[in-house]
């Protein structure tokens, strides 16, 4: 920070507010600097700095990141003008003080990578990140009389108390521009149609959140349904629908990979409402109007982990932040799935905290099975013979349209397998979490061969901070 503090000194930006590690709302990211103040109409400016140490960076493949030794190893990160932007239009979409009133905040950001030496040759300037650049400009240790006139440009007339003050007295909101982008992304994906039952579901779910919105009690609505019955389509279909009229809807799950699959499906713009479970530790009560909670069986005891601060650590179970941070809560949940040992949630488990919050409590299910051909015959023998639940298909019928086998060995499968995908079907393997997950590659840069069933080996697919893999290999 004595960098910056130098620039500053030096650009004469001596009588505005500085905000140093502002936490993003609903976020666990922070801007390194956040400054206010005047330009030279008078009207209220705030820039993001953001503040790198690096000394040099490699190429990745990756279309916003670069390669660059951070946290004991080299890793693809995002471009310093990436992370900037995108800080940038968390704020503008989310914070009433950079959207609302005829004259809104008026945000700008940079990078100042102060031990970095200028070279316009660096992948750092390629020619893929130009457009990044020009939006949010980066300053090397050779530019620090260009950072100097770039924050005067914005911040000239100073006076910056006030406008800082303005930010912090805002409100976490998304914005009517980024609701209806995440409505429009999602309607127009054919894969969220809903059908028969969904539909009728849906409606159903509609509304019973705009008539509980609408009351000042809380409620919780619990939508059971086991594997393949649409729940995740009805959850995604009702966040669009209830964005597109403008309630603040965010959607939530415990599931890294159906995350940032539904992330990428809607841009960086509209990311920021979909979280993690483990996010809303810093909600204030109601800050949502309405929290979508997916695959509400991976919820866990609290959202602390091996990566929480002392002294961030909560003392809430993660159940009371979901509750505390709506006003109506939808809980998906499939009570005879569970993936992880600590993941404890099951709709007794969310009955119980909604009394503790005086909630009150709706409850549907969805019965029609929209996997596996729509075979229900088929689900419900497997959940027979494997004893997760009584049913009436206790017998194999040859007329299922699935072949079902026992194989003496997983190579046995494997080979199978192989052999109905040279027929022009497709195939896959797939594991439990029953072997552990290499952290490393080999010395030869292949994936160690975590399962292991007698003389059968297999890797496991990348961990997702492994850099620089071989072609073919794929991250988790």
């Amino acid at each position: 920070m004595l960098n910056i503090s130098a620039i500053f000194q030096n650009a004469d930006l001596l009588d505005h507010g500085i905000i140093l590690e502002y936490q993003l709302p609903m976020s666990s990211r922070r801007i390194d600097c956040l400054i206010c103040g005047k330009n030279d109409k008078k009207r209220d400016n705030a820039v993001i700095i953001e503040l790198k140490q690096w000394s040099k960076c490699e190429e990745s493949i990756g279309e916003n990141e670069v390669n660059t030794w951070v946290g004991g190893a080299k890793r693809d990160v995002l471009h310093p003008s990436a992370q900037a932007s995108q800080y940038r239009w968390y704020l503008q979409d989310s914070h009433t003080a950079f959207y609302e009133g005829t004259e809104p905040v008026e945000l700008h950001s940079c990078a100042y990578l102060h031990n970095y030496d200028y070279d316009p040759g660096d992948v750092i300037f390629a020619a893929k990140f130009r457009q990044l650049v020009s939006e949010s400009p980066i300053f090397t240790a050779d530019d620090t009389d260009k950072l100097s006139s770039y924050l005067w440009n914005n911040l000239s007339n100073g006076d910056g108390i006030p406008v800082l003050t303005r930010i912090e007295e805002s409100q976490y909101r998304p914005s009517k521009h980024l609701m209806d982008h995440v409505s429009e992304m999602i309607k127009g994906n054919p894969q969220y149609v809903l059908l028969d039952e969904q539909k009728v579901i849906y409606d159903k779910i509609f509304a019973l959140v705009k008539g509980g919105f609408h009351n000042k009690q809380k409620y919780a609505i619990i939508i059971k349904g086991g594997p393949g019955t649409g729940k995740s389509v009805v959850a995604i279909n009702l966040m669009a629908d209830l964005l597109a009229q403008h309630y603040n809807a965010q959607y939530a799950t415990g599931s890294r990979a159906f995350t940032q699959t539904l992330r990428k499906a809607i841009g960086p713009r509209g990311s920021i409402q979909v979280k993690y479970f483990n996010s809303y530790g810093s909600a204030q009560q109601n800050d949502i109007d309405v929290l979508i909670c997916d695959e509400s069986h991976r919820i866990r005891e609290t959202s602390n982990n091996r990566y929480t601060l002392k002294t961030k650590y909560s003392p809430s179970p993660q159940i009371d932040e979901l509750f505390k941070a709506a006003k109506v809560v939808v809980f998906f949940i499939d009570d005879q799935q569970v993936v992880r040992p600590k993941e404890i949630g099951s709709s007794y488990y969310i009955k119980d905290a909604a009394e503790r919050h005086r909630a009150v409590v709706l409850e549907h299910e969805l019965e029609i099975q929209f996997r596996c051909n729509g075979s229900e015959g088929f689900v419900n023998w497997i959940d027979n013979t494997l004893g997760i639940r009584r049913t009436a298909n206790v017998l194999w019928s040859s007329e299922e349209e699935f072949d079902f086998k026992i194989f003496d060995s997983p190579l046995e499968l494997e080979n199978t397998i192989k052999d109905k995908v040279s027929q022009g079907f497709t195939g896959r393997v797939t594991a439990g979490f029953c072997w552990p997950w290499a952290r490393q590659l080999n010395d030869d840069g292949t994936l160690v061969d975590d399962v292991v069933i007698g003389d059968y080996v297999r890797p496991w697919n990348a961990r997702d901070e492994l850099s620089r893999l071989p072609k073919g290999i794929p991250k988790a």
